[in-house]
């Protein structure tokens, strides 16, 4: 039988063998090559009671825009499929994010996506995201605002797979859950300064409390917990505003608004871009972190007619287009230092084999007034102390575009992490 199999084999044409084997090649490759296709109808594993909604997109194969557009330049653009998410298949829409609940009569804002100049940024597919973090883990460090972006990442992922509790404790500003079909981490670290902070007073002059902060100690709170990622996202900045104490070598050296006698009140930007550099340099020098960080920029508050407690609100409807306004005051200040900062870091890290990033928001939200809560973040009668809110974001809203971003990017880092390899060779 063997023998007559060989004879048979030897009368096949030689060319109809080398195309059949080129056709099951190319039949299988689809089927293991995990940047391809998506499909909508992936197996969901719910942990759960409320279902992931299906999630549809016309095109799913992973695309990244030209190398030579600045993605972050650009404008808004109408977007009939926006939301993906509401509050019935997503959990962790934080209450004061919840615009919809409290009443907030217009739905526009929710139907925007950002239109890079001269190129096209996808929307976020979650499927690739978590693909893509199969095996990895990712943390968000900073402030209220970069939990707000956290939660609506969960959101968006939502649509694929709950994530379950895998938190060490009860502790709210330190949280971790894990997709178990993916076996992706994701953490949160409060940490407003992301320097070592104490609270001296929980009044102060202002009635916002009044911090002792030291510029040249991170927070141990996260530093000592980030190792083990692949992924960090910090981000920083509209906490620098309230009264604080500042302190180097732990001598007290000035401080911002504090009105303690003999001490020097310094520049608001000071207490930040010391703050800033104590935190990259500590990166730059953790011996077993191999992870990429990203710095997120400032995401502007929209405070108009006063300031945020003495009347400003933020009422518009709809989007600024990229000619009606620009950055300013202290917005710009603290934008001038993250990139500053960023890049003195990123060089420094490139010696040390670190990788940094930049989240480069501060352009797309500075044209968005109308994301934010104002005053439906609550109940009119209500006692809150910032009553209208221009800092956060609605859910669903505007800050779902910032998972865009963050997609472009990760698609990005394969390349630009062998081409850095390669520089350092």
């Amino acid at each position: 039988m063997e023998l007559l199999f060989w004879r048979n084999a030897q009368r096949t044409p030689r060319i109809v063998v080398l195309v059949s084997l080129t056709l099951i090649i190319l039949g299988l490759i689809p089927l293991y090559h995990p940047f391809n296709l998506y499909a909508a109808d992936v197996i969901v594993v719910d942990h759960s009671s409320k279902t992931p909604q299906p999630y549809q997109t016309k095109d799913q194969k992973i695309k990244i825009a030209e190398e030579d557009c600045d993605v972050f330049i650009g404008d808004w653009v109408p977007n009939p499929d926006g939301p993906y998410y509401t509050n019935t298949t997503c959990w962790a829409i934080h209450e004061h994010q919840y615009c919809m609940k409290y009443g907030r009569p217009d739905t526009d804002f929710l139907r925007w996506r950002w239109k890079p100049k001269g190129c096209d940024l996808p929307i976020f597919n979650p499927y690739q995201f978590l693909d893509m973090m199969r095996n990895k883990s990712m943390a968000f460090i900073g402030d209220s605002v970069g939990r707000n972006q956290m939660q609506s990442l969960i959101c968006l992922l939502s649509r694929v797979e709950y994530p379950i509790d895998i938190s060490y404790d009860d502790d709210q500003n330190f949280k971790r859950w894990k997709y178990t079909t993916y076996n992706f981490t994701l953490a949160a670290y409060w940490s407003p300064f992301l320097v070592t902070v104490k609270e001296s007073d929980p009044d102060g002059p202002s009635r916002t409390g009044l911090f002792n902060l030291y510029l040249d100690e991170p927070d141990v709170k996260w530093i000592t917990q980030i190792e083990q990622f692949d992924y960090l996202i910090l981000n920083s900045a509209h906490w620098f505003t309230r009264c604080s104490v500042y302190y180097e070598k732990n001598q007290i050296i000035g401080c911002r608004y504090c009105g303690l006698p003999n001490v020097t009140d310094l520049p608001i930007n000071y207490g930040y871009q010391k703050a800033l550099k104590t935190t990259l340099e500590a990166i730059n020098r953790l011996k077993n972190y191999k992870g990429v960080t990203f710095l997120r920029t400032i995401a502007p508050s929209h405070f108009e007619g006063g300031e945020w407690n003495k009347g400003g609100n933020c009422i518009r409807r709809r989007p600024f287009r990229s000619n009606e306004t620009s950055l300013d005051g202290l917005c710009l200040e603290f934008y001038m230092t993250q990139v500053e900062e960023f890049k003195v870091a990123s060089d420094e890290g490139k010696k040390r084999g670190k990788r940094f990033r930049l989240l480069d928001m501060t352009q797309a939200m500075l044209l968005r007034p109308d994301g934010h809560p104002s005053r439906y973040g609550h109940w009119p009668n209500e006692n809150v102390v910032l009553y209208n809110d221009c800092v956060h974001w609605c859910l669903p809203g505007p800050i779902d575009s910032w998972s865009d971003f963050l997609l472009h990017m990760l698609k990005l880092e394969g390349r630009r992490a062998l081409e850095e390899s390669l520089q350092l060779k």
